[in-house]
Parts: structure tokens; sequence; C-alpha cells
């Protein structure tokens, strides 16, 4: 058996400055009797960098008869093609100059008995030196069919929660099993994190502080798996919808941490922090992160609503109100109420007041408010609220651009407010953030009209391709590069299109066909699915991919391996969970007043959806819906206790002629919301409800 090491710390990086070409030591190899044997200490050139001692160990439950140790020991991949730190890559890299490890072979004689035999083999670990390391390999092969199996039992839990019924659409369904395994995959932790604020990359100083122990749902494999506010907080909707609460409550716990030991008491989110505690990007002195900073509150908001945890709710609500604080402390120097600073795009030309920040802002304020009044903080309802009504209502006269794109602004400069239309996929997200207040449906944050513009203007070709959404779609511009595709509008952008498709902006577009109760959601769930799972395009089965196929962008598993997206990217599952839970199945708890709404709509050409084991705080429903012609139904089990509303949404151009609620006739209350005319029916004490709905 080959083994090669590379003893290396995940931060810095190859074009950071400090650089891992000056920090990474030569790792040294040896052999105990039983393992391969890997070593790294001393202290890196570089100042501010502190002593190590890192250890591997490579072996198994046998007892070698002989090892070799060597410079390479790569497996297939001897003789090895060694990179340069910078420039192009060759067509096959199995390292890089920066690369400086070393390798061994052990060497077994297995004598398989009738009906065969198992040999275990362990690589171990530590950064706490060699004894650490050896513990760890104890640990693993002391029982490792065990450990195998409490893994498989955990993640067929994983499997059996949210467990749907999809007939009508059974590739959707399979991705949802999938996603909940690749949101399981995701979660890493890491202990004793120091803190570090690098300035993006450009220094390396004494750590700010100390967390002791992060758990959190890693971004993106094999690239960047760690720790991202604006991914965990698109990731949030999906591992609610997955019943994974404590995977999401930890990372909420994550961004917390670091953020008050980087920024202090200012409120503001950090971007991006790998897992040894350094702060690519984030800090106090850097621009904007106001996505971040927005979102917070609202993923706060949502794991409290889903799980009913007042306690977790009270631990994250002072940072929740300093992040809407520091917003408006910070970030509005011109006083509108539109905030300033970096959003999701981070692409030239934009103006200083961007779209999304704007909406997840409104949105972060409505939250904060309800869990303010939640808590009797009725001085930071009162301010929450307050600012968020005033920017509602000036929405969509701020930021709607006209008939001329038929689309929201993606940002705003100053002075004067002037629009600035670029095309970009956050055109979206007044449709895709609903606004949850108690008493009252939830509903997005666009007018109706403007939102039913947007989405079936999203839908032409210019903005969408055969895998979903375009990141930026195409159109007149005044971009040197010109126009490469369709137009669909009359209004001139000044930048280019990018028609690379990422799971995100395809998620974003599923959410907002789904708010809006529009049947062409499944063109986009399926967009995420098949990227997902068509064995023609995959490149990592059953992983959600950061970027699907796309003409701007290629196929993934085509490129070299150093110009590869991620294979696995947490937030795409956000277009296929969220839609699937919270719309189809029609499942909105508001556990925290002690509540739940459970109104299905099942999508046009399709009969039933079902779905089992739902989580809700520590119980679940099981929700199943059919449609006939003339008849809907909704069946749910209630396993807690909760004040059940039940429903359903009527086909459009249908209406409501009666409603049986357990064998009895009940009035036939009709809502209108974004999604449609809903029958809504408070469904009583019975732990099991069936409402049937008769329609004409």
């Amino acid at each position: 058996m080959d083994a090669h090491s590379e003893l290396m710390k995940s931060y810095p990086w190859s074009g950071t400055t400090p650089n891992q070409q000056t920090y990474n030591l030569p790792d040294t190899g040896g052999y105990d009797g039983q393992n391969l044997v890997f070593r790294e200490t001393g202290t890196p050139p570089v100042p501010g960098a502190e002593p190590h001692d890192w250890a591997a160990v490579v072996g198994s439950t046998l007892r070698p008869v002989d090892h070799q140790l060597g410079p390479n020991f790569r497996g297939p991949q001897d003789p090895a093609v060694i990179c340069p730190a910078t420039g192009p890559d060759p067509g096959r890299c199995d390292d890089t100059v920066i690369g400086k490890g070393t390798g061994g072979q052990l060497h077994y004689v297995v004598r398989v008995p009738a009906g065969g035999t198992t040999v275990w083999f362990a690589v171990a670990g530590s950064d706490r030196g060699l004894a650490a390391a050896r513990s760890a390999r104890d640990t693993a092969l002391t029982d490792p069919a065990g450990l195998l199996a409490a893994k498989v039992a955990y993640r067929r839990q994983l499997n059996d929660r949210t467990d749907v019924s999809l007939p009508g659409d059974p590739l959707l369904q399979a991705s949802v099993a999938w996603s909940k395994q690749n949101l399981g995959d995701s979660v890493q932790e890491a202990r004793d994190l120091r803190v570090r604020l690098t300035n993006q990359g450009t220094q390396y100083p004494p750590p700010a502080g100390t967390v002791p122990q992060a758990r959190w749902i890693g971004a993106g494999f094999p690239d960047y798996p760690w720790l991202f506010a604006t991914d965990g907080e698109y990731t949030a909707f999906a591992a609610v919808a997955a019943g994974q609460f404590t995977a999401i409550e930890n990372h909420l716990r994550a961004l917390r941490d670091v953020s008050l030991v980087a920024n202090g008491d200012t409120g503001k989110v950090v971007h991006e922090v790998v897992p040894d505690g350094s702060v690519y990007f984030g800090v106090n002195a850097d621009p904007g992160n106001t996505d971040e900073t927005a979102k917070f509150p609202s993923a706060v908001a949502l794991v409290w609503r889903w799980t009913g945890d007042n306690a977790f709710r009270d631990e994250l609500y002072p940072f929740a109100v300093k992040n809407l604080r520091y917003i408006y402390a910070t970030l509005d120097r011109d006083g509108d109420g539109w905030p300033e600073g970096l959003g999701n795009v981070e692409r030239p030309g934009m103006g200083q007041e961007k779209l999304d920040n704007a909406v997840y802002t409104i949105r972060g304020l409505t939250d904060l408010a309800d869990m303010a009044a939640s808590r009797g903080d009725t001085a930071t309802q009162a301010w929450a609220s307050s600012r968020a009504v005033n920017l509602e209502s000036r929405f969509e006269a701020a930021w709607w651009f006209g008939p001329t794109a038929d689309q929201y602004a993606d940002s705003l400069s100053d002075p004067g407010d002037v629009k600035v239309f670029q095309r970009h996929w956050i055109g979206l997200t007044p449709v895709e953030a609903e606004l949850v207040q108690p008493g009252q449906p939830a509903r997005p944050l666009a007018a109706t009209d403007h939102a039913n513009l947007a989405v079936s203007k999203r839908e032409e070709p210019c903005y969408t391709g055969t895998f979903g959404l375009y990141h930026t779609g195409t159109g007149a511009t005044t971009a040197p590069t010109g126009n490469p595709g369709p137009t669909c509008d009359s209004a001139v952008s000044t930048v280019p299109s990018e028609r690379s498709i990422f799971t995100l902006g395809t998620s974003i577009m599923a959410v907002s066909e789904a708010t809006l109760g529009r049947a062409q959601v499944r063109r986009y769930t399926t967009d995420n699915a098949r990227v997902q799972l068509d064995p023609s395009v995959w490149e990592v089965p059953g992983d959600m991919p950061e970027i699907s196929p796309s003409p701007d962008f290629g196929a993934n598993i085509d490129k070299l391996f150093t110009e590869r997206s991620m294979g696995l990217q947490a937030w795409g599952t956000y277009g296929i969970l969220w839609p699937v839970v919270h719309f189809e199945l029609g499942v909105a708890p508001d556990l925290g007043r002690g509540a739940v709404e459970v109104v299905p709509q099942i999508p046009d050409g399709q009969s039933s959806v079902a779905g089992r084991d739902i989580r809700l705080g520590t119980g679940s429903v099981d929700v199943a819906a059919t449609r006939t012609p003339t008849r809907l139904t909704t069946r749910v089990t209630r396993h807690l206790s909760a004040a059940l509303t039940i429903g359903a949404v009527l086909p459009a151009g249908r209406t409501c002629t009666g409603v049986i609620l357990n064998g009895a006739p009940v009035p036939c209350t009709v809502v209108p919301t974004a999604r449609g005319q809903e029958v809504r029916v408070a469904a009583g004490d019975a732990w099991t409800v069936q409402l049937v709905v008769s329609m004409a």
C-alpha cells in the first residue's frame, strides 16, 4: 500500500501574503513497526507564525511484513507530474512545487480463509502531535465496523426525515433524498480556531482571539469546505426543510462567535472563515458585508419558527439586534434607508446600494421585529417595524426599473439613487424573499404585478439556459464584448452578460416561481436535479454542484482540476428542499408561537404529493395531498402539540364549492395569497385531520 503525505495548514494559500510555498515546511517520513508515520514540525519562516507539531499515521489491523520510505509512493500517479505554483497548468497535475510531502509503502501478506475476511486500513492525523494522531488511529481501528454502522445509522436517520413521495416527479423525489445527504456530508468541525484578520490575504497578524470550537455546514467541496455567512444563510432554508436543525444552529453560532472575536460588538458578520480561524474577508475594516449581516436575523428567525427553540432565539437575539443596528450606523451614509456595500454579486459597475442588500434588510427588519415582539422588547420591535414599513412603502418606486426591462434595478447609484440595470440574478430577490408576520400569510416583498412580470421575463432565453438561470442575462449593452445572445428587452446595460449557471441562481428562480404558485417551478427544480443526478450531466454522482454546464463556463468535468468549480455546493439544495417542503407540501411553522400551517399546492399535471416525518421542533407532521378534477384533499397527522391550520391552494380559475373537515362541513374560507386562492381552516384538536375541498 502506497501513502504520500502533505501536512499543510488550511491557510495561507498559494496566492496570499505570505503564501503557502513559504509557509509550508517539509514533511518527514518514518515507520514505527506497524504504521507509516509522517511529521511536520517547526515554525514557518513567516512573521506571526507559531510553532507546530503535526502528525499523521497510516496503517492497518494487520502487521506489515516490510516497508519502504521515499519521496514518491503516490500509487498510480508515480512518476508524478509536478506543476508550477503559478501560471498555466498542463493537462495533468499530481502535485505542485508548493507540496513538500513525502511517501512510504507498506507490504502485507493477507491470508484469505473460506468465506473471506475484512482488512481495515486507517489514516489518522492531528495538529497536536504524534501521540494524538496515534490515539485517533487506535480509535478508528478498535471497532471500525461499529463506527461504520453508527455512521450508516445516522445517515439513514437523515434519509428518514422529510421522506417525500412525489409520484408525478420521481427525479425531484430522488433529488430531495440526495440533497439531505449532501447537507449531511457538508458538516465540519474545528477546535481552537485562532481568529486572524488577513485583510483579504495580504497580511498575517497575530490572532485577535480564539474560538474554542465551531461546527458549520461547509460551503463547497473540495476547495472551500469552510465557514461562509452568505452560503449558510441560504442553506438554512434547506437545512430546516430537511430537519437538520442542529447543523444550522451550530453554523449560526459559529458565525456569531467568530464575528464577535473579529469585529467586537459592532454587529458585523464575517464573510469567509477558514477552519483554522483565518478570516479572509468580512472584518470591520473591509467594505460592505451588508448581505450576510442583513440576512443573519432572518436565519435566526427561520430556525426559531421551525424549532420553537426560544433558548436558541434568546442566545442569538442580541447579536441579531446588533446586525441591523450596525447597518444603519455604518452602511447608510446618505440616510435614505437603502444600505450601501457589497452584496452577492461581486462584479464591477454597480451602484453603491445593491438590490439584494435592500431586500434582505427589509426582511431582516421584519424578522427582527417579530422576534422582538415575542420577547417583549417593544423598543426594538418599534424601531425595526417602523423602518421595515417605511422601506417597503418606498420599495417599488425606488427599485422597479420600468417597462423597458420588466425587472428591478440591480443597484442604485449615488447621488440621486439613479437606477442601474445589469440583468444580474439578484433581480429575483424581491420575489424570492418572503416576509413573515404573525397572523398573515407569508408573501414576497415584490408587488404581485411586478413579481409576475419579473419572473416571466426570467423564463425567456436571454436569462435561462438548458440547466437553469444565467448569472447575468443577455441583451443590449455598451460593453466592448457586445451581446452574445438573444435580446428580451429594450434596456441597455453597461456590463457584459455572464451565461454561467450557478445552482444558487437556479434555486432563487425555483423559489421565486414557487412563491407565486407558478407551474414553471418544475423547470428549475428539474435543472438542479439533473446536474445532481443525471449520468449524462453530473460530475460527482448525487452531489449538487456549484456551477452547471453553461455557455460561458462549459462543463466542470471537462476542465483542468485546478480550474474547476465545486463538485458539491450546499446552497444549491435550497432550490430542491424548500420548494418541495414549504410550497408543494405547504409546511409553514411558527412554533415560537405554537402554531403551524399546512397548505399544500399540488403541481399542475400531478395528482398527489406527500411527506412523512417533516420535522418540527421536537416532533413532526405527516402530510398527504391529492387532487382530482373536482376535489382537493389534505391529510395531516401531527406528532407535536401545535395549533394547526390546514388547507389547500385552489388551481387557477377554480372556485371553492364546499369544505369538509373530518367528515363535517365547515365554511369555505378563501384567502388570497401570492400563490393563489387558498382555502384555510382551523383544524381543531384531532391528531389526524382530513380536509376535503370541492371545487368548480
